[in-house]
């Protein structure tokens, strides 16, 4: 009888479950995968070095590019690097502003997330009932930024603009008649922020619905209980951060332990697991949903009682207002350099992470005073969780590789960056 040899198979790069362009090349035994080397490379876009030949200011809609479904969470690691190198002081409501679109960017990725990775397991009806409250937060993002994805909205020292006083609505259509946009339409009668609250009213019976579909089912159950597990010490010393790192038990989240802008006036819980299975590790991102929920609320709560300026106002940084740049030389040359130079940053390097929605995403930059970053280093969080592909899926089978794979919440973008 012929001996048994190991074959190799290539998944992806343009595999549905490859989320980006993942080549995965598996050594296997039958169905059993021995090894399994990623290879990367396929949509390398050097944004870092792109950075380092743009203005601070034109660097910044390339964080929105690097994770593309969590697009505010890169800008917010950018902006607060910035303002540690040149001791800006933020604003308190620009600080809660962005906390509260921090959070519904965690909303945005989980959601993609979940239905992306129950897809992925052979859960079809999970993705359209995640989309459907995607494009509720996609127009929070459009109201406020102008953009539905890559917003470009957090600025250093701030935010872009405040919150707007009418939300869009819908208009009358050949598809829809006068009752069915009137029906759309109302919830948007009011401000961003009532469009919000009745937002996060609502959205915990969404929650419910999605844990109807999945946490008991006994399908997803032998889909992920058990599979790619990760012990509390192989999690830490692999790099794993983020809901990674808290599946397998260790509840470190930088929300809390080292808390930026207004998370320190937060009140929310850190879910833990306990086995660091793909299991557990949907159970925490799905609390998560919820607990951001609760954070988004109490923004809400305190921006409704607290108006005040959004950006910092010193006009070497931000721009003045329009109004005054047509009645006063100094606004108008402030605008003039701002715009066309850019500003200054002095000597010096910082580190500023934020715990993005797929664990620590840190930004390192090094700067020799001029306009331009001298160097700038992204630490992605997915890069480390991709590096542990081997070791989670040797001794699983090949369609536990795409349950893995989903379980990583890795997008390419930040991984390939």
């Amino acid at each position: 009888m012929a001996d048994i040899k190991n074959y190799t198979l290539n998944l992806g790069p343009q595999h549905p479950a490859a989320h980006g362009v993942l080549r995965l090349v598996l050594e296997l035994d039958g169905e059993v995968v021995q090894r399994a080397d990623p290879h990367i490379g396929l949509l390398h876009r050097a944004t870092e070095k792109l950075a380092e030949s743009k203005t601070y200011i034109q660097a910044l809609p390339y964080m929105d590019r690097l994770d593309y479904v969590s697009m505010m969470c890169n800008e917010h690691a950018y902006c607060l690097a910035i303002e540690k190198l040149m001791g800006l002081d933020v604003p308190l409501r620009a600080q809660y502003i962005r906390v509260m679109f921090s959070e519904i960017t965690r909303m945005l990725n989980h959601l993609m997330w979940l239905g992306a990775h129950g897809f992925d397991c052979g859960a079809m009806n999970i993705l359209i009932y995640c989309f459907r409250e995607r494009e509720d937060l996609f127009d929070m993002y459009e109201a406020v930024s102008g953009a539905r994805m890559h917003a470009a909205y957090f600025r250093p020292g701030g935010v872009y603009r405040d919150l707007p006083d009418a939300m869009p609505q819908y208009q009358v259509s050949k598809i829809k008649n006068a009752r069915a946009i009137a029906s759309l339409n109302e919830n948007r009668q009011g401000s961003l922020l009532d469009f919000i609250e009745d937002f996060t009213r609502r959205f915990p019976k969404y929650v419910d619905e999605y844990e109807t579909l999945l946490t008991d089912n006994r399908i997803w159950k032998q889909r992920t209980v058990g599979i790619g597990v990760v012990t509390p010490e192989r999690a830490k010393n692999l790099g794993f951060t983020g809901p990674m790192l808290r599946g397998s038990g260790i509840a470190w989240d930088l929300r809390k332990h080292q808390a930026y802008d207004v998370y320190d006036q937060m009140d929310f819980d850190i879910p833990v697991g306990k086995t660091g299975d793909c299991y557990d590790r949907y159970l925490i991102r799905v609390e998560e949903l919820r607990q951001s929920n609760r954070i988004i609320q109490q923004c809400v709560k305190w921006l409704r009682n607290n108006p005040g300026p959004v950006i910092t106002d010193n006009h070497k940084v931000a721009p003045p207002h329009r109004e005054n740049m047509k009645s006063s030389m100094e606004e108008l040359i402030h605008h003039f350099k701002l715009f066309t130079e850019g500003f200054h940053v002095p000597e010096g390097e910082a580190y500023a992470a934020v715990e993005h929605p797929k664990g620590e995403f840190g930004i390192y930059l090094v700067s020799d005073g001029a306009n331009k970053p001298y160097r700038l280093k992204i630490r992605a969080p997915g890069f480390a969780h991709l590096s542990a592909m081997d070791e989670m899926t040797r001794g699983h089978m090949i369609s536990d590789t795409v349950a893995i794979i989903g379980t990583l919440d890795i997008v390419f973008g930040e991984i390939d960056r």
